[in-house]
């Protein structure tokens, strides 16, 4: 097992943003000072015994947290679920607030092509890459879904836009509409405060196109913290753009669900469901297939 945190550096001076973001671009710079993120690793290394050269698919995971923190029920004890299935797993460590937008957006991006990068030296396929969110870490996941392609977000960080692409999304309990059944503390968190809330640039429904990767989604009917209609909406609007995506709604459990076992269950908050634990195991016979 490869296991190491890999620093990622964003050049300050090259961030662009959007022509049509309605902030200056010297009040998102003054809110990036002294962010930075890390990529941690989980790195199966392969066996001169069976296959010295095999090529994994590659899930790099964003824990949730509503842009104010990032939760470790869903970080390690999922890569650590993802290897056990073949993945290789790693666990982006992004900014959160006080840093705004497009920071965390800029990070995934910039993790999403160390990766590639480093597809030899990590065993990884080049090809499936798979960017993977929890609640708020669902926005940062989509958030490159979506973005990828414009032109803005890859010369920010001095690469291609194929450079940073994802292969596909992995979106648990997402974070995705700024209407009335938005998470209003993530898009808060995310835009710096209340008033600066740029529903336009949330709302990552209003931005999918035929160029989002496949998508695998799952939900709870249940849940009372990110609404069921964020999974519902999305997967309308992948159909419109006939992106292929699998969509799960389960119909117990409250939010934050995790891996939904005694894994991630903790006092406070003993999200135990079993019925929502197969979500593991769907997505990696989802992938094969991809």
């Amino acid at each position: 097992m490869i296991h190491q945190k890999v620093k990622i550096n964003i050049d300050k001076e090259k961030v662009i943003l959007p022509k049509d973001y309605e902030t200056s671009y010297w009040e998102i710079q003054k809110k990036r000072e002294g962010h930075q993120a890390s990529l941690i690793t989980y790195v199966i290394e392969n066996s001169q015994e069976i296959d010295p050269k095999r090529q994994r698919p590659a899930v790099l995971i964003c824990p949730g947290g509503g842009y104010g923190m990032k939760s470790e029920r869903e970080a390690e004890s999922v890569a650590l679920a993802m290897n056990a299935r073949g993945f290789q797993a790693f666990i982006l460590d992004y900014s959160v607030e006080p840093a705004v937008f497009p920071e965390a957006l800029l990070q995934v991006a910039k993790a999403t092509s160390i990766i590639r990068a480093s597809a030899k030296q990590w065993c990884v396929n080049p090809e499936k890459i798979v960017v993977a969110g929890f609640s708020a870490g669902g926005h940062v996941a989509a958030s490159l879904g979506v973005y990828y392609h414009e032109q803005w977000l890859a010369e920010s960080l001095g690469l291609t836009s194929q450079d940073i692409a994802p292969n596909g999304l992995l979106l648990s309990y997402p974070v995705i509409l700024a209407n009335e059944f938005a998470h209003e503390g993530s898009m808060i968190n995310l835009f710096g405060n209340e008033e600066k809330v740029n529903w336009k640039f949330g709302a990552l429904d209003t931005r999918v196109s035929e160029k989002t990767p496949p998508t695998f989604i799952w939900h709870t009917f249940e849940d009372a913290s990110v609404p069921v209609e964020n999974a519902l909406v999305l997967a309308t609007a992948l159909r419109k753009h006939q992106v292929p995506f699998d969509l799960h709604i389960f119909q117990k459990g409250a939010h934050g669900l995790a891996l939904a076992s005694e894994e991630t269950a903790c006092e406070g908050y003993p999200n135990i469901e079993k019925s929502c634990q197969p979500w593991v195991d769907l997505f990696a016979t989802w992938m094969a297939e991809q």
